[in-house]
């Protein structure tokens, strides 16, 4: 059992349905130690309600149900202390910021409370003697509490929110779930960005409404390959393909042909009983549980959604449908995290955000490090007493410890003022380009790139004659000490064989080494195989 498994303290609550509709169960299902495993009962109290709903009235961009009912004749008034007045200019901040603090002083007050609070003390003490993190999951069984922002927690005033805590890591899980197969860690990030139907576009515009598609579809890409991060030693491969408006024949096909580990949508849809309808064109439409079954089977780790309702249920008259929203389907039925939002959320938030997100990822953080780090960064520019930074809600499957990239390797000798590649990885840029398909280009970082069908290599060709440890396109010092352009050279492991394109015309070697020239171009496996060209060329100058 890993540390990360350990260290967790995983809590559930429901409605008893035998006593009152306030009345509810609190239990321990996972503790660090084994007498932490309580169970407590709690009165969802008037104030507590009160609380709710009067920060739904200030925060809420579109209408929640109340959780729980509440009788119409009671009218919502902020109960909270008043030591003084204030300026007309400063109050409605104020207030907000102190309603904010308000529901999440009740909201942990609630929780943890009793037996639920001495875990909670017990475990975080076990983590600060074995100077690591614990993680704390929320799985919240009765539907109408979905929508309650439960990452707004915080123990008492001046100290952080629960889901902005580095030291705490948050999210919500569920217990309602199979097994999670191990698939291992990544080298690298491979995103898919899907740009959806606008919902906002002009039917009698479609030309208009395609290129302000494809200038959003251009911005996510940059955000998501934007690196802050420059030293050699720590960057990761982070290639990000589109697909603009696909259809699901499409889609699917496109997740089975290339290894992913995180899937980016961004588009229209609506709330629904299996998950929503996301829609992909403006005809052209699939469910929760459609995008499920593609997600797990092509061992998707990741899936975030830009829309308003991925984190919240479908209703039907005045309740909510148990395990309706998209993240729920998603997570019941295998990915191991999906990341949505609890309401609407404006466009510049969510670019900030996302691209927070994405360079933590690649700074090999686990996911639920990342979420915290992205969140952080919403709630200092955009500040407590606004709801961007309450907006994100991450749920990961029990079994998940969030773990994308394989870690920094510490074993890698360089001689001094050494980049790594002789030196010149400031002076040309190294890749392999498809030609043909969909034209992707996938940068070969630190002198290697490893090609084979398994996840864990650089380059993942999902072919059947590819082998899993296929080949490996290398620099060698040796032979590039009289050269202006480095040298390259490919390796072939792998039962079938890679074929080079020579002035001899096709060539195949078999667990041999042949050097490499820029133009050459590749076939791994099969004369049939995806056509790739190797390409060195001079980098831009800045």
């Amino acid at each position: 059992m890993s540390s990360s498994e350990s260290l967790c303290l995983w809590l559930a609550l429901d409605r008893l349905t035998a006593a009152d509709p306030e009345h509810y169960a609190i239990w321990v299902l996972k503790s660090p130690y084994p007498s932490g495993h309580v169970h407590h009962d709690r009165i969802w109290s008037h104030t507590l309600s009160q609380a709710w709903q009067t920060w739904q009235s200030m925060f809420s961009l579109r209408g929640l149900p109340q959780v729980p009912h509440v009788p119409s004749a009671y009218v919502p008034q902020l109960m909270l202390d008043d030591n003084g007045d204030s300026s007309a200019s400063s109050q409605t901040n104020s207030y907000s910021s102190r309603l904010m603090q308000h529901l999440g002083l009740n909201l942990w007050q609630w929780l943890f409370d009793g037996p639920v609070q001495s875990s909670l003390d017990h475990s975080r003490g076990i983590a600060q003697g074995q100077s690591t993190v614990m993680r704390l999951r929320l799985e919240v069984r009765d539907p109408e509490l979905i929508s309650v922002p439960w990452e707004i927690m915080q123990s008492q005033p001046g100290r952080p929110a629960v889901a902005l805590n580095q030291q705490i890591l948050f999210s919500r899980t569920t217990s309602a779930v199979d097994p999670l197969a191990d698939w291992g860690l990544d080298n690298g990030l491979r995103i898919l960005l899907v740009v959806g139907h606008d919902a906002a576009a002009a039917d009698d515009d479609r030309a208009a409404a395609t290129l302000s598609l494809q200038k959003e579809a251009d911005l996510l890409k940059n955000i998501l390959e934007s690196r802050a991060d420059s030293r050699p030693g720590r960057r990761v491969v982070r290639q990000v393909d589109v697909l603009l408006q696909p259809s699901p024949a499409d889609l699917i096909k496109h997740l089975e042909r290339y290894r992913y580990n995180v899937f980016f949508y961004a588009g229209h849809g609506v709330p629904a009983p299996d998950g929503g309808l996301l829609f992909l064109q403006p005809k052209a439409t699939l469910n929760g549980t459609e995008l499920a079954q593609v997600l797990t089977r092509c061992r998707v780790k990741v899936a975030v959604f830009n829309t308003c309702w991925g984190a919240q249920p479908e209703r039907s008259g005045q309740q909510a449908i148990p395990r309706s929203s998209l993240a729920e389907v998603l997570l019941h039925h295998g990915v191991p995290a999906v990341l949505a939002m609890r309401d609407s959320i404006a466009d510049e938030e969510a670019l900030s955000f996302i691209q927070v997100f994405a360079q933590a990822l690649a700074e090999r953080k686990p996911v639920d490090e990342a979420v915290a780090i992205a969140r952080q960064h919403l709630l200092t520019l955009y500040k407590f007493n606004q709801p961007a930074w309450t907006l994100p809600v991450l749920y990961m499957h029990p079994d998940f410890d969030g773990e994308l990239l394989t870690p920094m390797p510490t074993d890698i000798t360089r001689l001094p003022g050494d980049s790594g590649i002789g030196g010149r990885t400031n002076t040309h840029t190294i890749s392999l380009r498809e030609i043909g398909g969909d034209g992707k280009v996938w940068p070969i970082y630190r002198g290697l790139m490893r090609v084979g069908r398994l996840p864990d290599n650089d380059l993942v060709i999902a072919e059947p004659w590819v082998s899993s440890k296929h080949a490996e396109i290398f620099y060698r010092r040796a032979a590039a000490a009289e050269s202006s352009e480095p040298t390259y050279f490919l390796r072939d492991f792998s039962r079938y064989g890679t074929y080079y394109l020579s002035d001899q015309g096709w060539q195949q070697i078999h667990r041999q080494e042949v050097p490499l020239s820029s133009g050459t171009q590749l076939r791994f496996g099969s004369s049939d195989g995806c056509l790739l060209e190797f390409m060195i060329e001079p980098a831009a100058q800045s």
